[in-house]
């Protein structure tokens, strides 16, 4: 006799969860999908970290100082560790409205605006919040079925609504937002300081060689083949350093002018504060110390997301065995199929 039974399968709730995300490690562990340039990011910060560990540290070490790798060290494991902190983070994603919530928002929303007539536009969908006395307007996005808290906005690449959504930023593979802007200032910071360091040191480096045999010779240094390969790789992670200096540096200098007036980079390119109005923006201090205390040492909230909450589903599966019934048996719970 074929008996069915029925099991729970556990299922968090990570692996229900909208929008274009990447999940791993059961859900601790939360990216976008397009990660080739977060690869690519990786790949140039081991690489040239390790030619400069490798080659030029120990010669330095010895001519100079051994605190020369130490700190090298320092910088690299920071930003490695702030890098992945960004990456591999919940950037502050809103849930999308449940059908129940949904239904009922599109109802109020209904009977605030009224029916509108066939073949005209309807009312933008918009509330109005009021923050340090100044109105600020809150949209509704069509593809969470929420109206987005101030400074939110939607994704286009995640599908999802971030709060105080800064950017999408491909080279962590990841959202930039409220709770992993600070681990992302903080390591293009730390970035900055470390292709500064590996390059000033690797001009050190070939200064010494050059006072020793020439800087003709040192760039034709050909001893051994060891010696010759040493020498194309220190030029190639000068040009390395050379070219990443003018971005990241470019960079951490526009994310410190952001920080210093609580302002995030899709308000300055929509000109939110800056506009032909000229409204003052109601997140500022008017202090750069308040500010950059409130952006980068505030409390961090907690996701709101639950991914690794548990949602149970229920498998029939069935079971072959014999089935004998005396007196006093009770009928088993499990559905019975034909004998």
């Amino acid at each position: 006799m074929s008996v069915m039974v029925a099991r729970k399968k556990v299922v968090r709730k990570w692996e229900k969860l909208p929008g274009r995300n990447t999940f791993c490690c059961d859900g601790r562990i939360m990216m976008a999908r397009q990660k080739g340039i977060f690869y690519l990011t990786l790949f140039l910060i081991l690489g040239t970290c390790a030619l400069f560990f490798a080659f030029e540290c120990r010669y330095l070490a010895v001519q100079l100082s051994p605190a020369i790798p130490v700190f090298a060290a320092v910088l690299f494991l920071f930003a490695m560790a702030t890098l992945l902190r960004t990456s591999f983070s919940d950037p502050g994603v809103i849930p999308r409205a449940l059908p129940d919530e949904a239904a009922f928002i599109e109802m109020e929303i209904e009977a605030t605006n009224g029916t509108v007539p066939q073949g005209q536009r309807p009312p933008p969908r918009i509330k109005n919040f009021q923050i340090n006395n100044q109105i600020v307007k809150l949209k509704y996005c069509y593809t969470c079925k929420i109206f987005r808290p101030p400074r939110a906005s939607h994704c286009s690449i995640c599908d999802n609504c971030v709060e105080r959504f800064d950017h999408h930023c491909p080279w962590v593979g990841n959202c930039v937002g409220k709770r992993n802007y600070r681990y992302f200032y903080l390591f293009i910071l730390s970035l900055s300081l470390l292709t500064i360091y590996i390059f000033t040191f690797n001009i050190v480096y070939v200064a010494l060689k050059s006072l020793k045999i020439g800087f003709l010779n040192t760039l034709k240094e050909t001893p051994g083949r060891c010696s010759q390969s040493l020498t194309v790789l220190t030029v190639l992670e000068v040009l390395i350093c050379f070219f990443t200096l003018w971005s990241v540096v470019g960079l951490t200098g526009f994310h410190t002018f952001l920080v210093a007036l609580n302002q995030t980079t899709n308000e300055d390119i929509k000109g939110s504060w800056t506009g032909k109005n000229r409204v003052q923006n109601p997140y500022s201090h008017g202090n750069i110390v308040k500010n950059c205390c409130e952006v980068l040492c505030g409390p961090l909230p907690p996701s709101v997301l639950d991914r690794r909450g548990i949602l149970q589903q229920e498998e029939s599966t069935a079971q072959e065995g014999s089935c004998s019934r005396g007196p006093g048996t009770q009928e088993p719970l499990a559905t019975q199929g034909p004998g």
